[in-house]
């Protein structure tokens, strides 16, 4: 099977839009950072008012305040992009996000305790436990508003695209489909084989094992109920209580040959299932 190898063109072309989007990315976070420093230091002490007559712009604690955003900044970009990789593409929710911010104050204490300390022995101030107390509440506090700031926007892309526009490039052979997650009913297996079926009831086998699969897709979507099949919330049509505990699903979608596998949810995974549907 031959490839086609991108012209230099392209690769140019590729090279000159991530230079871009890289430095339109980080020039957005330098402005928040500059503004939110601004506030910060002219909101610190009464002489950095500018209403009063002893105004005087607040120099070294902006530059400060800068320096130490910055510190702050790689720290939490480096942990977003840890949770990115490995928790936010396959689910994002609010106990996710909360633990991204915890991990990263905490990260910021780290580095802070020492460093202040450090720094207050070389200018020759306060190194008493109180003050450094006090300074870390607040710079945790500040972090807290800062990150906010900053990733808003970041995470509630990735909710979009992992509950939206999110896709999986489905490979069978020499044959590559994209197909996105909302057009997707299920996933089964028959005779080792795995299937994608479309709402449209159109079939697609796969190179893929459901545990691979799994692996891959977004499980706020979909649920696996058993070994043969996963699903996708949107796809199921009915809800039925059988014998012994166990439920039957009934989807909304069949595959053009009718082989999608009769799906029982055990009465081990009906409260997984009815938290994960709800």
């Amino acid at each position: 099977m031959s490839t086609t190898q991108p012209t230099k063109d392209e690769v140019k072309t590729a090279w000159h839009k991530f230079i871009s989007s890289s430095v339109g990315y980080w020039f957005q976070k330098l402005i928040v950072l500059t503004i939110f420093s601004l506030v910060v230091n002219h909101l610190a002490s009464r002489e950095s008012f500018p209403d009063t007559e002893s105004y005087r712009f607040p120099l070294e604690g902006f530059f400060a305040s800068i320096a130490l955003c910055i510190i702050i900044g790689i720290i939490t970009d480096l942990n977003f992009k840890f949770y990115k990789k490995k928790h936010f593409s396959k689910k994002l929710e609010i106990v996710t996000i909360v633990w991204f911010m915890a991990s990263t104050l905490g990260y910021i204490t780290i580095m802070y305790i020492p460093l202040n300390i450090i720094l207050n022995v070389i200018a020759g101030g306060q190194t008493e436990l109180y003050y450094i107390l006090i300074g870390l509440l607040i710079t945790l506090l500040l972090s807290f508003i800062l990150i906010s700031l900053l990733y808003a926007q970041d995470i509630y892309d990735l909710y979009r695209l992992s509950i939206k526009d999110a896709e999986i490039t489905i490979e069978s052979g020499a044959k590559m489909t994209k197909v996105t997650y909302e057009n997707i009913a299920c996933f089964y297996i028959e005779n080792k084989i795995v299937y994608t079926v479309q709402n449209n009831g159109t079939a697609i086998s796969t190179d893929f094992t459901l545990n691979e699969l799994e692996e891959k897709i977004n499980n706020q979507l979909f649920f696996r109920a058993n070994r043969q099949i996963i699903f996708h919330k949107d796809a199921v049509e009915q809800i039925e209580k059988i014998e012994n505990g166990k439920l039957r699903i009934r989807l909304k979608t069949s595959s053009e040959n009718g082989s999608i596998p009769e799906i029982n949810i055990s009465r081990y995974k009906r409260k997984e299932f009815m938290n994960w549907f709800k």
